[in-house]
């Protein structure tokens, strides 16, 4: 393992081992507290110019392999961990994850103090950093640091959306402790808009007898509504991604028709963000955000608890109970998990129903977009 060297925006300066890819990168740094999964987290689009520093502090036991992948690669800046486990012991590997980081040219940072970073960032905020095996001088470093765009001044969506629209070809593991021969018959059929959507969304989408279309970021909205007159799609799905909602202007315009046009939607993460910001009401941007697969939330309509896997720096602001119904509430911080647009056929979550990692308490909601589709 080779040194790496570390400068935070707050001044911090530290040196590690590195695993994974050499070289120099630049984003933020966010904690997660999920204590499986870290190879869905790093194939997560919606992470795409983090850095994530992981709780858990041993990584890479189990190695990793293609069934676990959430989209068609690793899209992290980079991975933060207390203890690297180059030997992995798990029967459905197939490589290590020292492997996976390099094919991907992911920086991996070990030998650290996860614990000291994760309590810095909660009382100072999600800030931007840089690591290199490359460069070791803190003032350079830093020179590099203050010249790089910040992660809200970057269009993720650009490069973690797909080119050209396909079909969802049902995967016959969404996960390994429930499978499926074949797809089940759909009973409609939507369009996803693609802003950086997880292979396991797809799937529970499919598993809820709804058929996918996949479509990029860069959609028309009269081409959908034509599709949804002519009964060629009976809704809208509007997925994760990265980065900061408010800068993606063009889909907010199309987004709009959508919703004049009272065609049926259903938002996830950053699809319920960008709802939000569609009918008026601008997200804002929390401290350090909420990571990990252990949130509880609350279900208003049946007063339940569910444990939640989340993945978000942005909310969607109080005030927009001027114009939708609040459905689900984070514990954590009491902010707004789940909205019921009052006049139109529009639901969305903040948080991810389709976990991987996480629990399957919220695997529900799926099923609630077929009613709505139906009705």
């Amino acid at each position: 393992m080779n040194k790496v060297y570390i400068y935070l925006e707050n001044g911090t300066f530290l040196e590690a081992k590195s695993f994974g890819a050499e070289g120099t990168s630049v984003g933020e740094i966010v904690f997660n507290t999920s204590l499986s999964g870290y190879q869905e987290i790093m194939s997560d689009p919606s992470y795409a110019g983090q850095f994530v520093t992981f709780t858990m502090p041993e990584i890479g036991n189990v190695g990793v392999n293609e069934q676990d992948m959430e989209s068609s690669k690793a899209h992290a800046k980079g991975m933060i961990v207390r203890k690297y486990q180059d030997r992995y012991s798990n029967f459905r590997a197939e490589e290590s994850l020292n492997n996976f980081l390099k094919k991907y040219n992911i920086l991996g940072i070990c030998d650290i103090d996860t614990r000291f970073l994760t309590k810095m960032i909660r009382t100072e905020g999600a800030m931007m950093m840089i690591a290199s095996t490359q460069i070791s001088d803190k003032n350079e470093l830093k020179k590099i640091l203050e010249n790089s765009p910040r992660i809200e001044e970057v269009n993720y969506i650009e490069e973690v959306s797909t080119k050209k629209p396909y079909n969802h070809v049902f995967s016959t593991y969404s996960n390994i402790e429930f499978k499926y021969e074949e797809a089940p018959v759909p009973e409609a059929k939507i369009a996803v808009i693609d802003f950086g959507v997880k292979r396991n969304i797809l799937n529970e989408i499919v598993s809820a007898k709804i058929g996918v279309e996949v479509i990029p970021n860069n959609f028309s909205a009269d081409d959908l509504i034509s599709k949804y007159n002519s009964k060629a799609i009976d809704g809208v799905f509007l997925s994760n991604g990265p980065g900061d909602p408010l800068v993606l202007k063009k889909e907010q315009e199309q987004i709009k028709k959508l919703i004049a046009a009272k065609i049926p939607m259903f938002g996830i993460c950053l699809g319920h963000q960008l709802l939000s910001i569609s009918h008026g009401y601008d997200t804002y941007k929390l401290k350090f955000g909420h990571h990990g697969g252990n949130h509880p939330v609350k279900n208003v309509k049946t007063g339940l608890v569910e444990i939640t896997a989340q993945n978000h720096n942005y909310n969607v602001p109080d005030n927009i109970i001027d114009i939708a119904e609040v459905t689900h509430t984070n514990l954590f911080d009491n902010t707004i998990e789940g909205l019921k647009y009052k006049e139109s056929p529009i639901f969305s979550v903040q948080h991810h129903p389709e976990a991987s990692p996480g629990p399957k308490e919220s695997r529900y909601i799926f099923n609630e977009f077929l009613s709505l589709i139906k009705r």
